[in-house]
């Protein structure tokens, strides 16, 4: 992973527009779905809203887990170095920076988990309805 043209920087980005992606999605449905509640009409009006919003929780948790388990690669990369090269140790000198994209991985795999369970709530409104 460390010897791709792109670097390190390119997962890394991958991981940020994900996430910029997963929290555009979900606020515009919050705001969409406190509207609908304001105005005491349903929060998921029809089977075809709630296909499309099954479709993009599902496929927005799929990229989530795909750019955190690509930093997370990187990131035990940089921490523990590749011993059959000369590359070495990045977090030695950039330890802070290293716990702080450990955190933001540990977040992402959690945003995974939500998205999971909306998933969840998805499906069972759609069997019910």
């Amino acid at each position: 992973m460390m010897f791709w043209p792109f670097g390190n920087a390119f997962v890394f980005r991958y991981l940020v527009g994900v996430s910029a992606a997963v929290a555009v999605h979900s606020i515009l449905q919050l705001m969409i779905g406190e509207s609908r509640l304001l105005r005491k009409s349903s929060i998921i009006p029809s089977r075809n809203h709630a296909w499309l919003l099954f479709a993009g929780d599902q496929v927005l948790a799929f990229a989530l887990m795909s750019a955190g388990s690509a930093a997370s690669g990187v990131t035990n990369l940089n921490r523990t170095g590749i011993h059959h090269s000369s590359l070495p140790n990045f977090c030695k000198s950039l330890h802070s920076f290293c716990d702080r994209v450990a955190v933001s991985i540990a977040f992402t795999f959690f945003s995974c988990v939500l998205l999971a369970s909306s998933v969840v709530l998805d499906v069972i409104w759609l069997c019910k309805y």
